[in-house]
């Protein structure tokens, strides 16, 4: 799947379900950099190592687990959080899906365009605003701060400088390629 056919079938269509002032170009470059950086846009779930066929935690392009509700992470974090709550009800009613954290969580497999609008919405939760595009830095730190990696919280010295040289990776070919659509 190509960048532009992302960009084209999950990303505008998850925007048009939200609010237009969430539809800005740095929403663009991060849903871009932060799909590359969890599945490559080629898994739908998390992929086990050493065992063909077994899904693991994370579900949709965009990696995201159930969590728990005391966690707070993952669709649970999406789900209580204040700034997304409403609109991730909203999402839900659009795309048929039940507003319960596992429909939710199962769903996210099963229809890009939602797990592309749960995504957004869970950049939505951060504090701060968005990183400008260009600042890779920036949009490094809201990644650690909204995915929380576990190979960056449980990783050894060489795994976290990996996964920061794959993250500047991601991020420049998500700038190239909305330079692309842009054209």
């Amino acid at each position: 799947m190509t960048l532009e056919s992302i960009i084209s079938n999950s990303i505008r269509p998850a925007m048009a379900l939200l609010p237009a002032a969430m539809d800005t170009p740095q929403a663009h470059v991060y849903l871009l950099a932060s799909g590359l950086q969890e599945s490559r846009f080629k898994d739908r779930y998390q992929i086990v190592q050493g065992r063909p066929g077994a899904k693991g935690l994370a579900r949709g392009f965009w990696q995201f687990e159930q969590g728990t509700q005391s966690s707070r992470g993952g669709v649970w974090g999406v789900y209580l959080h204040e700034a997304s709550r409403y609109w991730l009800s909203i999402v839900c009613a659009a795309r048929g899906v039940a507003f319960e954290p596992r429909a939710i969580w199962e769903q996210l497999e099963a229809d890009d365009v939602f797990a592309a609008s749960v995504a957004r919405l869970l950049m939505f939760t951060d504090a701060q605003r968005l990183p400008t595009v260009g600042d890779e830095e920036g949009a490094w730190q809201l990644y650690l701060r909204t995915w929380r990696p576990g190979a960056w919280a449980r990783g050894s010295a060489q795994q976290r400088a990996d996964l920061r040289a794959k993250w500047a990776r991601n991020y420049a070919l998500a700038i190239e390629a909305m330079a692309g659509v842009a054209a």
